[in-house]
């Protein structure tokens, strides 16, 4: 094999060492999916010499694993067209690009055709291959190795545990808290009520907390909090009546010689304050108090803001500083009495599905760990790493804990075993996936683990240059101004393991232009306003700004006015080619709502939303109650009075003044029931819709398709569900536990598209990943979520993310922090989705009534400013100013939401 002068040069597809384990960090459009089918050829070819694999390999024996059914389809193909184009390459059938002619190069002419044979057979191979997600391939591996793993040798894959999951909560229920009696009994019927509530209110967060199963009994557990608190308590009251009678007392003798500011300590507040007080020191069961600002004020620091001269000293003022934080560390049985439900359950559940031979997605990544670390666990990895030599990791940034230990356990990553390879493939700035279970502090520890072993993919190959250049540029700034803590919230210094570094831009050949001209690549629309605005009118200003801007464009693209450019022919602008990136739902109705009214046509696209969050799910559980019961009134007129029927209000008048029309109504509703039971509820339905006239009349809303598809879908899924149900009543039981929450929704409930017209596209930035746009508007990139310190929070604690039931003002700062690192990886999702232009909408931004902004609290306020607050309007233009001064981006002020309707033709 002849080797090039200079390997530096070459890309590093073609001289990156195929042994031991490694991290690719490949930034957004920089070639990741084509460096991994590079990386396959030359493992099927044996190709790299020392850097190369000890021998070749064939595609059973090259484990390639993502995260998503979609991507390993995608994958597969790629890399068998790769496989395909490489081996005519080598056949001298194809010219083949730069990467492929120097693959060639690098062995002797006569070694050619067995190379072709070689890709070739490997190609057919693919059907073989080990491309999979995750949960396939530990699914795959329990059920091929079942002796060393001590699995079942068939069991169910089971999407939807919903019901034996309330069944498990019952038994709970029955064992635990039908024993109780006295105080522990009231605590449960107070705080817990009934089984479903106990397990949609209380456990469904806890029941991935690693907690051992409870040693000891509820009501033990119980009686032994409740007397500790009652004995706290008792201590924390003492001595609060008399200073409660002292206090107001005391006020009452000042405020007689104005001694204080009657307006900002008025009587009836302090009296109220000081008689809750008193109720609360003399009743030993009362356990909550809430002064609210009485907190505060009656505090030396808080009577002096109120106080014309010095203030008087009391003991209970002085008490009073520390109250609030006592009372909440007066903890009840709640959280223990939670985490014994939900350690019970987890390990019944489990128990329970074993006993059937089921198994959830989780299941199989939680069964092929225990498996690992048990006794056969070594003999189990060595059988595994027999079977596939090299692994190729994609998307390894969203990896969470559980993964990583799998893949550890059996390519040792530290050892860095030469007779294997681990190749985990991702980018850190893209880890957007918390939510599900990817922890950013899994990707870093894998980074440590392989010191010395980090290779980069620095060229982006999505983007123009102008728009690669504007991206530099915004997270360039902030990693020099962030407050020493980097653009994506880590310590700014030399071992800063997630920093920002510029990428290179192949460029493209096309050219995005409007009226002649090369628009900036970045538009940064600032809204001035005299004070912050409000999330929601924020929203509204923007949504219909951007809608009268994409109209514009559009109409241009129609007049040969605006669009891409390539070798003197302008190819004009459609709908297909903007995206509007969204967080929600929420903003994905404010911009399509926006666009209808201008006359431009819109499809949303999400990966979360549940059909049966749709108000189209609701209707449809009015219509299976009158169905199901047609000769009851009630039910009746609420399904005929559902905003998906659309009946007008004189018809439903009609029913009331006329019989003969009602009669016909339940007549009708009778025949839907008769059809139910004798052919199922998908027809049932089919024939309602066609009755009433839906899919016309729904059309002619601005809404109507996205409510069809939505129609439609739920009723294949109830369909679906019928045939392990008992009776209509049984299906609308099932249809009232989605919706409420009690059942957990399956994959297959997401959103449907509903066109596949080329229509501007609603996408969350989340859906986006991986995805690339011509061009990208990004309204409401200023939004934020702030934490909310008074639910359980998710923070990492150095080893592992946990769940804080009461967390406290630490917890919550280390939440919020986590919270902005997500966001800014989300941002930068957001902007690099575009391949010619981006617009971003910009404003000052409050929470809630406040009036101070809050601004530096968003991702991208965080970028702008570096994390200081915002003084006022004019600090923002400062921060906005670096920005405007290279060709690629500008600042500038946003557009009139003029009212001009887009004409498709």
């Amino acid at each position: 094999m002849s080797q090039p002068t200079n390997p530096e040069r070459r890309p590093l597809a073609l001289r990156f060492p195929l042994h031991g384990s490694r991290l690719i960090e490949a930034s957004a459009g920089t070639g990741k999916t084509f460096t991994i089918s590079a990386l396959y050829l030359r493992l099927v070819l044996g190709h790299g010499g020392e850097a190369g694999f000890s021998r070749e390999l064939l595609p059973p024996e090259i484990l390639v694993v993502t995260f998503t059914d979609a991507a390993t389809r995608e994958l597969r193909d790629r890399i068998r067209a790769r496989l395909v184009e490489a081996a005519k390459v080598f056949r001298e059938e194809a010219p083949g690009d730069d990467l492929l002619r120097q693959l060639r190069g690098d062995f002797a002419a006569e070694r050619w055709p067995a190379c072709a044979r070689r890709l070739d057979i490997a190609a057919q191979w693919m059907d073989e291959a080990a491309v999979s997600t995750i949960h396939g391939w530990c699914q795959r591996m329990l059920r091929e190795h079942a002796f060393d793993s001590g699995s079942l040798f068939t069991q169910t894959l089971e999407t939807d545990h919903g019901e034996l999951m309330a069944e498990v909560v019952r038994d709970y229920w029955r064992r635990h808290c039908y024993p109780l009696s006295g105080a522990a009994l009231a605590w449960v019927i107070e705080h817990w009520e009934h089984p479903d509530r106990l397990l949609r209110d209380k456990l469904r967060p806890l029941l991935g907390e690693p907690d051992a199963a409870p040693d000891e009994a509820l009501g033990a557990l119980l009686e032994r909090v409740l007397a500790e608190q009652t004995r706290e308590l008792a201590k924390l009251k003492e001595g609060w009546g008399d200073w409660a009678d002292e206090l107001e007392a005391l006020l009452d003798e000042a405020r007689e010689r104005k001694a204080f500011n009657g307006s900002k300590l008025k009587q009836p507040d302090y009296k109220r304050w000081c008689g809750q007080l008193r109720e609360w020191a003399g009743d030993p069961e009362q356990h909550a108090l809430d002064l609210k600002t009485g907190f505060k004020r009656l505090t030396p620091d808080g009577l002096a803001e109120a106080w014309k001269g010095t203030p008087p000293a009391h003991l209970g003022l002085e008490a009073m500083v520390g109250l609030p934080g006592r009372l909440q560390a007066l903890a009840g049985p709640d959280e223990p009495a939670r985490r014994h439900a939900a350690a019970w359950v987890r390990q019944r559940f489990e128990q329970e599905k074993r006993r059937r031979a089921e198994m959830g997605f989780d299941d199989m990544l939680i069964r092929l760990d225990a498996a690992l670390q048990g006794d056969n666990g070594e003999r189990l990895a060595g059988v595994i790493r027999a079977q596939f030599p090299v692994a190729l990791i994609d998307e390894f940034q969203d990896t969470d804990p559980l993964q990583y230990r799998i893949f550890d356990r059996i390519y040792e990553v530290r050892a860095n075993r030469a007779d294997g390879g681990l190749f985990m493939i991702g980018d850190p700035k893209q880890a957007i996936y918390a939510f599900r279970g990817a922890d950013i502090h899994t990707y870093l520890r894998a980074r440590y683990a392989t010191a010395g072993r980090h290779y980069d993919l620095d060229t982006n190959f999505r983007s123009s240059p102008a728009m690669v250049a504007a991206v530099n540029r915004v997270f360039q700034l902030a990693e020099a101004r962030a407050s020493g803590r980097g653009a994506f919230l880590f310590r700014a210094e030399e071992d800063n393991p997630l920093p920002f570094h510029a990428v290179r831009a192949q460029g493209r050949q096309e050219v995005w232009q409007v009226e002649g001209e090369r628009p900036a690549a970045l538009q940064l629309w600032h809204l001035q306003s005299p004070e912050p605005l409000s999330g929601t009118a924020y929203r509204t200003e923007m949504a219909g700004r951007a809608a009268s801007e994409i109209a514009r464009l559009l109409g241009l693209g129609q007049q040969g006015r605006a669009g891409f450019v390539e070798q003197g022919d302008l190819t004009p602008l459609q709908s297909s080619d903007i995206a509007v990136l969204v967080r929600d739902f929420r903003e994905a109705e404010a911009i399509r709502g926006q666009l209808a009214a201008r006359g431009v046509r819109s499809v949303y696209l999400s990966d979360q939303d549940s059909v049966f969050a749709s108000p189209e799910a609701r209707d449809l559980l009015l219509w299976l109650r009158a169905c199901a019961e047609p000769d009851l009134d009630r039910p009746l007129r609420a399904a005929l009075a559902s905003r998906s029927l659309g009946l007008e209000l004189a018809d439903l008048e009609q029913l009331n003044q006329n019989e003969r029309d009602w009669e016909r109504r339940v007549m009708q509703f009778r025949g839907y029931r008769q059809r139910w039971q004798r052919q199922g509820v998908l027809p049932m339905l089919h024939q309602l819709l066609h009755d009433f006239d839906l899919p016309q009349r729904l059309m002619a809303r601005p809404d109507g398709e996205r409510a069809l598809t939505n129609l439609l879908h739920l009723a294949e899924l109830l369909q679906r569900a019928a045939a392990e149900l008992d009776g209509e009543q049984a299906l609308i039981r099932y249809l009232s536990e989605l919706l409420a929450g009690e059942i957990e929704a399956a994959e297959e409930q997401v959103l449907r598209l509903e066109s596949d017209a080329a229509l501007v596209r609603v996408v969350t930035i989340h859906k986006s990943k991986g995805l690339e746009y011509p061009l990208v508007f990004l309204p409401f990139v200023c939004a934020f979520r702030t934490v909310d310190g008074g639910k359980p929070l998710q923070v990492h604690d150095g080893e592992r993310r946990r769940l804080v039931l009461n967390p406290d003002p630490q917890v919550v700062e280390r939440a919020d922090r986590e919270r902005l690192g997500e966001e800014l990886r989300l941002l930068y999702v957001a902007l690099t989705r575009a391949r010619h232009a981006c617009w971003l909408g910009i404003a000052d931004l409050k929470v809630g009534n406040g009036k101070k902004s809050r601004l530096h609290e968003s991702a991208l306020g965080y970028l702008l400013g570096g994390g200081a607050p915002l003084a006022d309007g004019a600090a923002l233009e400062q921060w906005l100013a670096p920005l405007n001064e290279d060709r690629e981006s500008r600042v500038l002020a946003a557009p009139d939401a003029g009212a001009a309707r887009f004409r498709e033709q």
